[in-house]
């Protein structure tokens, strides 16, 4: 069982880091740049930003550059990527459904904002990399745990406002 945590944790390390980094790096220009929908919400919120998305896909790339130099494997720094670009875009598709639901910013949404990251990131690396099943149910499992305590212990640094 170890194991599975364990190779599970290692593959999707480049989303988990892409997620987290828009929390230190973020700030600036929002992505939506304000505009709003013919429902008067955002689009995403102006806690989405460009400089958060880019420092996202670095570091996540980043991350998987550091894997692939570790495992001896080319083709993983392209997964990593994938992996990163797809946990910021399924962020921001959360975002987008939250403001629909007219759910403000920092409010929370039990499940979507601990799955919404991972389904995508998964979704966007499966041309070249899926995980085992039990690697799937184990992250469905562990992740919203995760999500939860990081967010607790950024907002005990005071790096968030809300701890979830």
């Amino acid at each position: 069982m170890l194991e599975v945590i364990g190779s599970a944790l290692w593959f999707i390390l480049p989303a988990y880091a892409a997620n987290a980094t828009p929390v230190l790096a973020g700030g600036g220009r929002p992505l939506d740049r304000g505009r709003k929908l013919s429902d008067g919400e955002p689009i995403f919120g102006s806690g989405k930003t460009v400089r958060g998305l880019l420092a996202g896909i670095v570091t996540g790339s980043a991350v998987a550059i550091v894997q692939g130099i570790l495992t001896n494997s080319c083709r993983w720094p392209l997964v990593g990527l994938l992996l990163a670009l797809g946990a910021l875009v399924g962020d921001l598709i959360g975002s987008f459904i939250k403001r629909r639901l007219h759910i403000p910013r920092g409010r929370p949404a039990p499940l979507l904002d601990q799955l919404d990251f991972l389904l995508v990131a998964l979704l966007f690396a499966s041309p070249l990399a899926v995980p085992s099943w039990q690697e799937i149910a184990t992250l469905l499992i562990i992740t919203p745990l995760i999500h939860l305590g990081t967010n607790a212990g950024a907002y005990a640094l005071g790096l968030k406002k809300h701890p979830w």
